[in-house]
């Protein structure tokens, strides 16, 4: 079969690669580091959320989605596309053309559909990490089709799809605003309305899973070769700039980042190197291909440090940090170093790489273009306007319009994965189940844990079964130590 005259087979083998790296951030990456990282009796919830966001956002993305993101402007509004299906074999096997910005590429419609998708998907999988260890799934499986399509929408066609920031010139070469300062504002707004953990898991939220914890963020760093890569929609030179300054950015901020918690910690933590890895992505996600290597230096210097200060040391001592639950600090880790990365743009962007993405800005600051700084000022200010307003206004809807609870129950609070989903991760919810059923049970324990709390539960609910063998709960156990 012969292939049309417009499909350069090496733009779209590479287009699909990229894709699929992006999609294995999510799934398995994040899936996988969600799982390690978060408290044992959370590990499939966290899991779960992730992988139901993935699939929502698919559906949603091709029925509608996808259009107001990249198609025609809708009727006067500059910030948002005409919703409408893409399912169609016409769709899926014609060229590529972003009408609203006029870009056309050397593969199908339906490569495009899917790369845009998996940074739609990963956005939502992002935001849910400020919301892990509480949020009411039902309420979770609202917000998902909800936010993409008001709040996401409205930032990919603003600065993607044509609209107003776009032409302004505004640069967000992979999505530092689009994606990762979008989802670090939900994610903190979101985590307000929800309200917070327990005070026993946000005093004791260890990691049930460290190395996994670490395959996670492997796959992640490795995925953003496509996530960045990708961006130029072509197999081209500046497709490979962007691939280098990643790594060399996330390198050097993981490097800041360990030599800081060394400095101040006295300890190089393993946890602290993945975020100073995600900032660095972050942080370079906006530039990636419209920076030179000792800009992509600059930049992971900035996110291994700037991102580090405001997690330990402001977030520690502004009473908003500590009255917003971000479970695994989301507004640090990505609207912040995202900031960082877009208003480095603002200085750090030459002439040279502007130009081999097509942009006709004459670099930034660092090439005589002062307005620039002022453009991605303009750029992430609007962002995070958008998505404090959005997500307030999607979850006061699902609370008080449809009426569904946002946060879980006292008892799935205390519980975990088996009150949620009637499933834990490890054997270990073997003896929790046997517990809540009023059964006594033998197991080694060592100071104060869940179990103890749990076999609470089971007597005040009538089942006192018999005292020898039983776990003593916490109150006991304090009782004989007086």
């Amino acid at each position: 079969m012969s292939s049309p005259s417009w499909l350069d087979t090496g733009d779209n083998a590479w287009q699909l690669t990229a894709g699929s790296l992006v999609g294995l951030q999510s799934i398995p990456g994040l899936v996988v580091l969600y799982a390690g990282i978060v408290k044992r009796k959370w590990a499939i919830n966290s899991a779960f959320m992730a992988f139901y966001a993935f699939a929502a956002v698919l559906i949603c993305w091709v029925v509608w989605a996808y259009k107001m993101a990249f198609g025609e402007q809708w009727g006067a509004a500059p910030f948002v596309g005409t919703p409408g299906p893409i399912i169609s074999m016409n769709d899926e096997l014609k060229q590529t053309l972003l009408p609203t910005s006029g870009i056309t590429t050397n593969f199908p419609m339906s490569t495009m559909v899917y790369f845009q998708f998996v940074f739609a998907a990963i956005t939502l999988v992002i935001l849910a990490g400020a919301f892990l260890g509480r949020m009411n799934f039902t309420a979770w499986m609202i917000f998902v089709p909800l936010w993409l399509t008001f709040s996401y929408t409205v930032g990919a066609f603003s600065l993607w799809g044509g609209g107003f920031l776009a032409s302004r010139g505004v640069i967000d070469y992979s999505g530092g605003y689009v994606i990762h300062v979008s989802a670090g504002t939900a994610g903190f707004v979101g985590a307000a309305w929800i309200g917070p953990r327990l005070q026993k898991d946000r005093e004791d939220f260890q990691p049930n899973n460290v190395l996994l914890t670490l395959v996670g963020a492997g796959i992640l760093w490795t995925g953003w070769n496509g996530f960045n890569g990708g961006d130029p929609y072509a197999a081209s030179a500046d497709a490979g700039a962007a691939v280098l300054n990643t790594n060399i950015a996330t390198a050097m901020s993981l490097l800041v980042w360990t030599i800081l918690d060394i400095i101040f910690f006295k300890k190089p933590a393993v946890i602290g190197a993945v975020q100073g890895m995600i900032t660095g992505l972050v942080a370079i996600t906006p530039a990636a291909g419209v920076v030179a290597g000792w800009g992509a230096i600059i930049i992971g210097v900035l996110s291994g440090s700037i991102p580090w200060v405001s997690m330990n040391i402001i977030g520690k001592k502004v009473w908003l940090f500590q009255y917003v639950d971000d479970t695994l600090g989301v507004y640090h880790t990505h609207t912040v170093a995202g900031i960082v990365g877009g208003m480095m743009v603002g200085v750090f962007a030459t002439s040279e790489g502007s130009a081999a993405f097509g942009l006709t800005n004459p670099g930034g600051a660092i090439d005589g273009n002062w307005k620039q700084v002022w453009l991605q000022l303009i750029g992430w200010l609007f962002i995070v306007g958008l998505n404090i307003f959005m997500t307030s206004i999607i979850m006061a809807f699902i609370k008080y319009v449809l009426r569904i609870p946002l946060r879980m129950s006292e008892e799935q609070l205390l519980i975990g994965d088996d009150a949620v989903h009637g499933e834990d991760a490890y054997a270990f919810g073997d003896v929790r189940r046997s517990i809540l059923h009023g059964d006594t049970v033998r197991v080694p324990i060592s100071g104060d844990g869940e179990i103890g709390i749990i076999q609470g539960m089971a007597q005040d609910n009538g089942d006192q079964g018999n005292d020898e063998g039983r776990i003593k709960t916490e109150s006991e156990r304090s009782e004989e130590n007086q």
